[in-house]
């Protein structure tokens, strides 16, 4: 939630009502955690009619990681997990070894039988790591154009190769952009401008493309957060679609 970042208790409440302003746009949602209350995401979005990426959150902590994995077997069994991602870009940021991550892949396998299982990163890692693109059920490649500097009128078409450099190194397995996105507010990134018109340009070429090519997108993101400031300076606050108080920015 806006101003909650990491570690921060949400509770069933805020979830259910952020849910009820994406549910109407929406076919599927994406969670990143399964402990501090993220673990009700999943069936509060299924009770809504809304496909699930369930996030498991792994990083250097690996007593937080076991309560992460337990959890998310837990809301697995339940029914309500449509694909498993099995952490968040730990290789980009060098939380953990290609072997560690392996082997919570395998045992996220071993838990849930019936689910498909992946792993979230940069479209190239699964190009510099085909042991960990071989383990995925689902490839599951973060595009973004803005943080490679890119310019919005060139930006669909640096995405799409991005999409097809992942497509490339799953070798025929299914591969979904786990996030995409751009910001409206911000410093800019080389020659990626954050702009309301530049986010909305980019919103729409991107959900033209996905839906003339079949390709499923998780959009990032569904409301502006101020806490990510911290970590990505003042862009950070502005990749939602609606703002920190649940109002549209675009429509």
């Amino acid at each position: 939630m806006n101003e909650q970042g990491p570690g921060s208790k949400v509770s069933a409440e805020q979830i259910r009502a952020r849910l009820e302003i994406v549910a109407p746009f929406a076919h599927a949602v994406r969670s990143f955690s399964c402990t501090d209350g993220h673990e009700q995401i999943p069936g509060i979005a299924k009770s809504m009619g809304l496909r699930t990426m369930v996030g498991i959150w792994l990083d250097d902590d690996l007593e937080k990681n076991e309560l992460e994995l337990a959890n998310a077997l837990d809301i697995a069994r339940s029914g309500h997990v449509d694909i498993l991602a099995v952490g968040n870009e730990v290789l980009l940021r060098g939380d953990l070894t290609e072997d560690q991550l392996l082997d919570y892949m395998q045992r996220a396998k071993q838990g849930a039988p019936d689910v498909d299982v992946g792993y979230v990163d940069a479209y190239f890692k699964f190009v510099d790591h085909p042991r960990v693109t071989e383990a995925c059920d689902v490839v599951l490649a973060n595009c973004y154009p803005f943080w490679e500097g890119y310019p919005t009128q060139h930006a669909l078409v640096y995405m799409k190769a991005m999409y097809h450099r992942a497509v490339a190194a799953a070798n025929g397995k299914k591969v979904i952009i786990s996030e995409t996105g751009w910001p409206n507010v911000g410093t800019a990134e080389g020659e990626a401008v954050p702009s309301y018109e530049a986010a909305l340009k980019y919103f729409v070429d991107t959900y033209q493309w996905a839906e003339a090519e079949n390709i499923d997108i998780y959009y990032f993101s569904a409301f502006d957060e101020t806490w990510k400031v911290a970590a990505e300076g003042d862009v950070g606050a502005y990749w939602g679609l609606w703002d920190g108080a649940g109002q549209p920015k675009y429509f």
